[in-house]
């Protein structure tokens, strides 16, 4: 038993020491080398803010029962204002705004967008795309974010400091 194991050893070491040989005998005088262009892929989505705001428009005019959409973009946020009829229940338009959303989710560039169906903030978006495409984006934004600001803050009177007031001392 020990001989017969010591010959089985012996015979796999011996082959295999034995020579390299290719698998493919007519493969080894050939060298194929490719020359390969290193390129990095391109986007084929725009990449500046208004081409953007333009497609997640577009995205959103294309949902069901959308009557019309505008989109503001600043960084990676969009903003997705839509029109809707307005006699419309509000769980119908929270649907609407959820396929707009679910829309949005499917581009690259729209999957941070807000959905709005209010139609003042709509009015807003609409005036601030207006003031980008005329070059005045930071003017636009600023104006805009005055007069929502400006509905937000509750409106209370002046209080005015009351007179001829004795001042209250302690310890009496």
């Amino acid at each position: 038993m020990k001989k017969r194991t010591l010959s089985l050893l012996a015979v796999l070491m011996l082959a295999g020491c034995g020579p390299n040989t290719p698998a493919k005998p007519e493969a080894q005088g050939k060298t194929e080398v490719q020359r390969v262009k290193q390129t990095a892929p391109e986007s084929a989505q725009p990449q500046n803010a208004q081409a953007t705001a333009d497609r997640l428009a577009r995205l959103a005019a294309e949902v069901p029962h959308v009557r019309g959409a505008t989109a503001v973009v600043f960084g990676k946020v969009a903003i997705v204002g839509i029109n809707v009829d307005a006699k419309l229940d509000r769980a119908r338009v929270g649907t609407i705004k959820y396929s707009v959303a679910e829309a949005m989710r499917k581009d690259p560039q729209g999957a941070r967008a807000l959905v709005t169906a209010d139609p003042d903030i709509v009015q807003r978006l609409r005036e601030m795309n207006e003031d980008i495409r005329r070059g005045r984006p930071v003017a636009g934004f600023a104006e805009e974010l005055a007069d929502i600001a400006g509905r937000l803050v509750p409106q209370a009177p002046h209080q005015e400091p009351v007179r001829n007031q004795r001042p209250t001392t302690q310890g009496r």
